[in-house]
């Protein structure tokens, strides 16, 4: 299991952007997650006292992927809380759709003890883009903040 991601710098103004690559699509999926929360804090300095299960399906693994990033988009403004980590179940199943089962891992925000990043709003669909590049899975996410 292989994954990795980077920042890119002057992709989009008043925005974060990253890269994501995986040898699988489990992998892109989450290296994408971890990248979308490494954006919120530094998960080394949240605890995970909170924990949310995410169940979705697609047959268009990058539709699952937007929907999946913008789940933890809304968990964090809606419980108040960043992550930790995150596990990512991807399977495809029978019928040609990507089912994926997730859990979400962290605690409430607490500037004193966490060291906060930015304040992501949401995933934007602006440049966009998944698919496969010399046998490996990539996708470019803008994020709003």
């Amino acid at each position: 299991m292989s994954h990795e991601f980077h920042f890119l710098d002057d992709v989009a103004t008043a925005d974060l952007a990253f890269d994501a690559v995986g040898d699988s699509l489990q992998d892109l999926f989450q290296g994408a997650t971890n990248a979308l929360i490494e954006t919120l804090a530094d998960p080394q300095t949240v605890r995970s006292s909170w924990q949310q299960t995410i169940v979705r399906a697609d047959e268009d693994p990058a539709a699952l992927l937007f929907d999946w990033l913008s789940d933890l988009v809304y968990w964090k403004d809606a419980a108040g809380v960043v992550f930790s980590k995150a596990h990512v179940a991807l399977t495809h199943r029978p019928d040609g759709a990507w089912s994926l089962n997730g859990l979400l891992s962290g605690e409430p925000v607490n500037g004193s003890t966490q060291m906060l990043r930015a304040d992501v709003k949401g995933v934007t669909k602006h440049l966009y883009r998944l698919g496969q590049e010399r046998g490996r899975w990539t996708v470019r996410v803008v994020l709003d903040v």
